[in-house]
């Protein structure tokens, strides 16, 4: 059964009528003279900020010690997550993992990747970093601070992200050298966004991605935060000079890590064609692991997701890392 057939209660087809062969063809669109520039100054600034890390046992919990953590970022935002540790084995690595745009109430314990202590940040405003100067409901978070490319919203969780690794480099000092980065959706788009100019991140994971070819990404209809952009847009045109720097796909071309992506046919809520844009415009090695389905339950989701975690075992635990 074509994918485009699911059953579903969209006025519009999450799948967009795009063959995988589409999909595999659909391009980065036209970047700003200075992207580069903006990117790589937005980072040098970011390390010179001491994240002044403070983390508490909480509980042992599926062969983890659970801790409480937090960290300053920048623009004095204060940035709480979970850290979690293998309890019976030595850590040989750390990752960093991002969540989507509906936040996260819990670390996700099924991850299991061996020898991996596990970052879970809360971006900005979101979860256990809400704060008074940002609104935490996507639709309203996604365009804060959009009329200044220098102070949007995106941009700082960049930010918290580079000074999430940085945390992980000062808790394991020995181990500095083997930094990854997975994320979902929302924290796909960050890690997009992220790594390309970031030497610390080795390996990344992305998984339904946004942010990826916004040209394309505001034309399409969608239930997720384009849909908010788009309607923001109607009477902020300047909207479109601020996304053409926080265009995932974009900062794809200039990627020096491996990547796995996760990326999905049908997806009512990131749209497949920005998806793809960020896996096609990747410029260093790539895998892909194509889902039938983003952000939609269908037949194949639980066999689909444990084959996936048997991957990302296996390109994590890779001795490169």
């Amino acid at each position: 059964m074509p994918v485009s057939l699911f059953d579903h209660y969209y006025s519009y087809d999450p799948g967009y009528g795009y063959s995988l062969d589409d999909l595999l063809s659909v391009p980065a669109p036209q970047e700003p003279a200075d992207f580069s520039r903006f990117w790589r100054d937005k980072y040098q600034k970011t390390l010179t900020v001491s994240p002044q890390f403070s983390i508490n046992y909480q509980c042992l919990r599926a062969g983890y010690r659970v801790y409480d953590i937090s960290y300053q970022s920048t623009d004095g935002f204060h940035i709480a997550g979970w850290l979690l540790e293998p309890d019976a084995q030595p850590i040989t690595r750390s990752i960093v993992v991002g969540h989507g745009y509906g936040g996260r109430e819990q670390p996700d314990f099924h991850l299991s990747m061996p020898g991996a202590a596990l970052l879970f940040p809360c971006f900005r405003g979101i979860s256990r970093s809400r704060c008074e100067r940002l609104p935490d409901q996507p639709n309203q978070h996604v365009v804060q601070g959009i009329d200044d490319p220098n102070h949007y919203v995106i941009g700082g969780c960049v930010e918290d992200l580079w000074l999430a690794v940085t945390v992980l480099g000062e808790r394991y000092p020995a181990i500095a050298d083997k930094i990854g980065y997975m994320g979902i959706s929302f924290g796909g788009g960050i890690g997009a966004l992220a790594a390309p100019w970031d030497a610390r991140i080795k390996r990344v994971h992305l998984n339904v991605p946004t942010f990826g070819n916004q040209p394309l990404r505001l034309s399409l209809p969608t239930s997720g935060s384009a849909a908010a952009l788009k309607a923001y847009s109607q009477n902020h045109h300047n909207v479109f000079d601020t996304l053409a720097y926080y265009d995932a796909a974009v900062s794809a071309r200039y990627a020096i890590q491996p990547l796995h992506a996760a990326v999905a046919l049908f997806d009512p809520v990131v749209a497949p064609p920005g998806q793809f844009a960020i896996y096609n415009a990747w410029a260093a090695h790539k895998l892909l692991f194509i889902l039938d389905a983003g952000h939609f339950d269908y037949p194949r989701q639980h066999d689909q997701e444990r084959q996936l975690i048997a991957e990302l075992q296996h390109f994590f635990g890779e001795s490169s890392l």
